[in-house]
């Protein structure tokens, strides 16, 4: 078993203070829940890849968007990581 989401809480915190770009948090998110072990179900990446689709999409704008709000999409994603990590 390798738990590859363990390291996911420290990447919202830098993203959210400006440490870290969205490139690489999105890259660490996808990589990750790939790795994990056991394998999560599919619903679950088809969900965690729509929130990242959702965070990419916002970050085209300068403000926040009506439609995707950056900080809603990062808060989705520590949703998703402690139902993830509950499984």
């Amino acid at each position: 078993m390798s738990d590859h989401l363990a390291a996911l809480p420290a990447t919202l915190t830098a993203f959210s203070a400006g440490q870290m770009p969205l490139s690489a948090l999105t890259q660490q998110w996808r990589e990750a829940a790939r790795a994990h072990e056991p394998a999560l179900p599919p619903r679950y990446l088809e969900v965690l890849e729509r929130v990242l689709s959702q965070l990419e999409s916002a970050a085209l704008f300068t403000e926040e968007s009506c439609s995707f709000s950056q900080g809603d999409m990062v808060a989705a994603l520590g949703d998703w990581l402690a139902r993830a990590r509950a499984l």
